[in-house]
């Protein structure tokens, strides 16, 4: 802890987080000279947060490794609106009942990556907090707020942030409700100066306007200095959005992306991806870094690997990384079946009779359609034990059961299912 005392924009900067910043250099010196507190908010729009949160929690969690107090936002209050931001179109309300389900799952991640107080008496200025909008959003009168907090906000400026702005060129509705969301998020800031002294608010490039509102509406309110420091929308050098594949988000809960699918994940990162994400996603020290940046040809395979272990020890602990780094060892290198490879069961009476190759490789969640798979095994890319399936007519049957007790469905090299007999 602390081994980068007051040094938060430095540790920032070189690891590649910064997008932009409000006045850096009365930040900087504000760092270096006492123990800052800052925050992102997290919206509740699903029971876990998912690879495209990283970078925010990282951003936490460097914030805390230089001796300051991070604050992790849950949007209790907000997810009832909805952020407009980067978004085509009004998101699902949901009910507070699913809010408050969706909020069980993604204060878990958060323990993994910051230090919280703990019993009365033993917390320091530099623990965790965690904070539900909902606390004061919920209580909130309207007319009050509209008089105390409204009269702040112009309409002429809020219709040129690009949140609104793009919604509004490309014709696509938005909703008054989630035009509140800009003044929500910035009485967030307020009410968090009021209550933990934060002056900081960091997040998404995407976010920059509505922190800037923040920062005026604070000014306004209380004369305070608030900040702002916002971090580049991260993309893979193929411009895929980052936390996105084929089959789906990239979750942080192991219950939705078991530890070896998320190890893969990092694995099978672009070449030219790999010393960036090592800087931005694990904590391995910069020298480190370097030299496995250096890796060329064959051998930067090594380095994914690394990432890959270092990514998911963060998310889902050590003994998990190491033990889905052993299990594509076994898989990959030595021929084997590993034993935290993503497992179905399928009935014995199915295996009996025979089940599809078609049908099992969409059980398994391997390809969306038949026709996926059929174009698949076109490609001599579908293979059960290892062996190659060239007809669509194939079957799997109880004779595929190996001596391991399962049956290894792959679709290429690198995605692999076991069918496990109940």
């Amino acid at each position: 802890m602390n081994t980068y005392k007051s040094d938060f924009l430095n540790v920032l900067a070189t690891r590649g987080f910064i997008h932009q910043v409000s006045e850096p250099e009365a930040l900087d010196a504000l760092a270096r000279s006492s123990t800052i507190a800052g925050y992102i908010g997290f919206d509740c729009t699903a029971p876990s947060l998912h690879v495209g949160s990283l970078l925010p929690i990282m951003l936490l969690y460097w914030l805390q490794q230089t001796g300051h107090r991070p604050i992790a936002l849950m949007g209790g209050g907000t997810t009832r609106v909805g952020d407009p931001s980067g978004k085509d179109e009004s998101r699902r309300l949901l009910s507070d009942d699913d809010i408050n389900e969706n909020l069980k799952g993604i204060r878990a991640i958060f323990s993994r990556f910051l230090r919280f107080g703990g019993a009365p008496g033993q917390t320091s200025g530099t623990d965790a907090i965690m904070a539900n909008n909902a606390d004061w959003l919920n209580s909130l009168n309207y007319i009050d707020f509209l008089r105390d907090i409204g009269r702040h906000f112009s309409i002429n400026r809020m219709l040129s942030f690009d949140s609104v702005k793009l919604r509004l060129e490309r014709q696509q509705e938005l909703s008054f409700l989630e035009f509140n969301y800009m003044i929500l998020q910035a009485y967030d800031f307020v009410e968090l100066y009021r209550r933990h002294g934060c002056v900081l608010q960091m997040g998404g490039s995407d976010q920059w306007g509505n922190i800037v509102n923040g920062i005026d509406l604070g000014r306004r309110l209380h004369n305070a200095q608030f900040f702002a420091l916002t971090a580049p929308l991260i993309t893979t050098s193929s411009g895929a959005k980052m936390g996105k594949t084929a089959s789906g988000a990239v979750w942080l809960n192991a219950d939705q992306v078991s530890p070896y699918e998320y190890w893969q994940y990092w694995r099978n990162t672009d070449d030219g991806d790999v010393a960036r994400f090592l800087k931005l996603f694990t904590i391995l020290p910069l020298e480190e870094i370097e030299r496995l940046s250096a890796l060329k040809g064959s051998d930067i395979n090594e380095a994914k690997k690394v990432l890959a272990t270092e990514a998911t020890a963060l998310v889902h602990g050590r003994a998990a990384a190491e033990e889905a780094a052993a299990t594509a060892r076994t898989t990959f290198e030595e021929g084997g079946v590993g034993a935290t490879l993503p497992t179905i069961e399928v009935p014995h009476a199915e295996l009996r009779t025979g089940i599809s190759v078609l049908s099992a490789f969409v059980r398994a969640g391997l390809a969306a359609s038949n026709g996926e798979v059929r174009r698949a095994i076109a490609n001599n890319a579908i293979l059960v034990n290892d062996k190659r399936v060239t007809t669509e007519k194939a079957t799997i049957g109880e004779a595929d059961v190996t001596a391991d007790g399962v049956v290894k469905i792959s679709l290429g090299r690198k995605r692999h299912v076991l069918l496990k007999p109940m």
